[in-house]
């Protein structure tokens, strides 16, 4: 292989790690701080990812990451609620979850598996039009991946600094404790497992602009991934 072939490998694989990233923040969030393991996770990758390739399809690239992020955090909402008011065991509820969104995703798909978007506008060819003729016009997709990373990094760690941040970090710690201090441990769950699931839709809507398209099993296998990645990490 030439070192031009071996560099681009090298791209391509840090483009991709850095929008899975934002996935492995999210199982950090859920995971790590709030003691939850969200099996939704598969799910809500590929709501986001649907969700953000209609709205582009529409002529919206940039309202697709609000978009994606909205869809997950009502994943998040129905996962959380089924976890604190109905006393579903927290993996079981991810995995109901994550069953009944294969059908919604199939409906925001149109009842197609596959969603193709060679001709949409994305907020990468966006980035590669507004980088042309300077040097970086051949790293729009990187830098693109690289400024997302870095605008979920910062956010949710200025986040958990907040008092509600740090809220959710004791529920997952000592939910008794967090309830003694007369904080709602399930209110701290339900905003903890949005947040989350909106970062996982994200990340799900920019790796589905990044390949230009979208198919039903676009998410198999992240939840998985991303807890290899967080506990290698």
């Amino acid at each position: 292989m030439s070192l031009s072939g071996i560099v681009n490998l090298v791209q391509t694989a840090l483009e991709l790690g850095l929008l899975c990233s934002l996935t492995v923040l999210a199982l950090f969030l859920s995971y790590s701080m709030l003691n939850v393991c969200d099996l939704s996770t598969d799910g809500c990758f590929t709501l986001g990812a649907t969700v953000g390739a209609a709205v582009a399809l529409a002529g919206h690239p940039y309202l697709s990451l609000p978009a994606a992020m909205a869809a997950g955090v009502v994943s998040g909402f129905i996962t959380s609620l089924l976890q604190t008011k109905m006393g579903v065991n927290s993996l079981l509820a991810g995995i109901i979850v994550n069953t009944a969104l294969y059908s919604v995703n199939i409906a925001v798909m149109g009842s197609s598996s596959v969603m193709n978007m060679n001709k949409t506008e994305t907020v990468f060819t966006k980035m590669r039009a507004l980088l042309d003729g300077t040097v970086l016009q051949g790293q729009s997709k990187l830098l693109v991946a690289l400024l997302a990373a870095a605008a979920v990094a910062v956010i949710l760690g200025l986040f958990l600094k907040t008092r509600l941040g740090l809220a959710i970090r004791a529920t997952g710690d000592n939910a008794d404790m967090v309830r003694s201090s007369s904080i709602n441990p399930a209110f701290t769950t339900i905003v903890g497992l949005c947040v989350a699931n909106a970062f996982t839709a994200l990340s799900g809507c920019l790796l589905a602009q990044y390949q230009k398209s979208v198919n039903i099993d676009i998410g198999t296998g992240m939840v998985t991934i991303a807890l290899a990645s967080l506990l290698i990490g």
